[in-house]
C-alpha cells in the first residue's frame, strides 16, 4: 500500500479551503501519495465508519477556484479519551493536514501526542484557516480567508454607506470575530465608518453594553454637529466574549439558554441586539430623532469566491506543506516568509499548558490602529461639549476617551 495523506477541514468556512485543498492534492499525487479527503471533520475521523474520498489531480483542478469546501466541515471537537489509531493504521497515513482555526490546530497537537505514544509516524502540518484573522501567526501575516472575507465585506459595507447617505439614516452593523476585531476593523477602515468598535478598544475599562451604546451615539452627535445625518457604525461581535451574562440578559432580548444557563447568542441577530440598545439610549437620553436599521456581516462573507491574494496565499500554504513534510517537520502551523519560503509556527511554542492556542488580538497600540481610531473616526471629545448640549445634557458621558479610559 502507498503511503498516504490525509485532509481534515474543521471549524468554520473561509475563502481559498479549496484552493489549499487542491494544492495539497497535486504535489502529493504527484510525487507518488495516495490522498484522502476526509468529510465531517475529526467526528467522522474516530466514527466507526470514516466517511472519505480519494482525491485525484482531476478533482483538485476542478475545485482550487471555489468558494466553500468541498470536503464537508465539523466543528465537533474530540476529547483525548475519544483517539484512535485505526484509520491511520489502517489507510498508511503518513501526514495528516489539518485546515482550520485555533480548536483545529489545538486538538491536532493533542492528536499527534497520542498517535506518538502508540508509536505511529504520522506527521500534522496544520494550515492557518479563519476570517477572523486570529491566530497567532507572525506580525502582519494574515490567516488566509481572511483578505477575501474583508473584499466582500467592504462590498457590501460601501453599499451599506451609500444607502445611508441616500436615505439619511444610520445602519448599526455587527461583523464576526469570536474575541478579535480584525474583521470589523478591516471592513470599517476601508469604508471609512465613522464609528468602529472592536473589544481590543477596551484595554483600559470593562466592556459594558452602556459603553459600546454610547460609542455608537457619540458619533451619531459629532456627525450632526458637522452637519452629516448619516452613518455607519460597525461593531465586532467578539465584544459579546467579554460581556458578563447579567449585561447580555439585561439587554431585553428573549434569548433561549444552554445546559449551563448561559444565552445561546447564536440564535440571535447580534446587530439587532446593538441597534435596539442604541435606539432606546437615543429616545430617553438625547434630542434627536435618527432612523437606524440593523445589518449582520458573517455568514455571506465566509464562502465567498477567493480573490487573488488568497489564490496564491493558500496555494503557496498548500505546496508548502509537502516541503515541511519532507524536511521531516512536524506539529506545527505553516507560515510563509516574506520571501515566499515555507516556515513552521511550532504549536508547543504558541500553545498553553492545555494546549489550546490563545488567539490574535488587533494590536490596539501600533501605530496603523491608533491612525485609524484618533483620526478617522468621527465621535465625542472636549472640544465638543458646548456644541453638543443641543443634543444631550451630558455630552461628557459620550466622551469618546472618557468612555475608554483613553488618553
Amino acid at each position: 500500500m502507498k503511503d498516504a495523506v490525509a485532509i481534515l477541514c474543521a471549524g468554520g468556512p473561509a475563502p481559498g479551503i479549496n484552493t489549499v485543498i487542491s494544492a495539497v492534492t497535486k504535489i502529493f499525487t504527484n510525487n507518488g501519495y495516495t490522498v484522502i479527503g476526509l468529510n465531517g471533520g475529526y467526528k467522522s475521523l474516530f466514527s466507526e465508519e470514516p466517511d472519505f474520498v480519494y482525491l485525484d489531480f482531476e478533482q483538485a483542478d476542478n475545485i482550487y477556484s471555489r468558494g466553500g469546501s468541498a470536503l464537508v466541515m465539523s466543528r465537533y471537537k474530540p476529547s483525548d479519551k475519544e483517539f484512535k489509531a485505526d484509520f491511520f493504521e489502517k489507510y498508511n497515513i503518513k501526514l495528516l493536514v489539518t485546515i482550520g482555526g485555533d480548536d483545529t490546530a489545538s486538538t491536532a497537537n493533542r492528536l499527534s501526542k497520542f498517535l506518538k505514544e502508540k508509536n505511529l509516524q504520522v506527521a500534522n502540518i496544520h494550515v492557518p484557516k479563519t476570517i477572523d484573522n486570529d491566530l497567532p501567526l507572525p506580525e502582519g501575516y494574515p490567516t488566509f480567508g481572511y483578505q477575501s472575507a474583508k473584499e466582500e465585506g467592504v462590498k457590501l459595507g460601501t453599499t451599506l454607506y451609500e444607502d445611508a447617505r441616500t436615505s439619511g439614516n444610520w445602519f448599526v452593523v455587527s461583523a464576526m470575530g469570536r474575541e478579535a476585531g480584525h474583521l470589523a476593523f478591516g471592513i470599517g477602515t476601508a469604508c471609512h465608518y465613522p464609528m468602529i468598535v472592536i473589544p481590543e478598544m477596551f484595554d483600559k475599562t470593562p466592556i459594558t453594553c452602556d459603553k459600546i451604546t454610547r460609542l455608537v451615539i457619540s458619533s451619531m452627535v459629532k456627525r450632526r454637529i458637522m452637519g452629516i445625518p448619516y452613518g455607519v457604525a460597525i461593531i465586532s461581535e467578539g465584544v459579546f466574549h467579554f460581556l458578563s451574562d447579567e449585561d447580555i440578559i439585561n439587554t431585553g432580548v428573549q434569548f433561549t439558554f444552554d445546559d449551563h444557563g448561559h444565552p445561546e447568542l447564536g440564535n440571535v441577530s447580534k446587530s439587532h441586539i446593538f441597534n435596539m440598545m442604541v435606539q432606546q439610549r437615543l429616545k430617553s437620553t438625547t434630542r434627536i430623532k435618527i432612523k437606524s436599521r440593523p445589518n449582520e456581516m458573517g455568514y455571506e462573507l465566509r464562502c465567498c469566491r477567493p480573490i487573488a491574494y488568497d489564490l496564491s496565499y493558500a496555494t503557496q500554504l498548500g505546496l508548502g506543506v509537502y516541503t515541511l513534510f519532507k524536511s521531516g517537520i512536524t506539529g506545527c502551523i505553516i507560515t510563509i516568509s516574506r520571501d515566499g519560503h515555507p516556515e513552521p509556527l511550532y504549536l508547543k511554542d504558541i500553545s498553553d499548558e492545555n494546549g489550546k492556542i490563545k488567539p490574535r488580538l488587533v494590536n490596539i497600540n501600533s501605530h496603523k490602529v491608533q491612525t485609524i481610531l484618533r483620526n478617522n473616526l468621527h465621535y465625542i471629545t472636549a472640544e465638543d461639549y458646548r456644541a453638543a448640549v443641543k443634543y444631550v445634557d451630558h455630552p461628557e458621558e459620550f466622551d469618546f476617551f472618557k468612555i475608554l479610559e483613553w488618553n
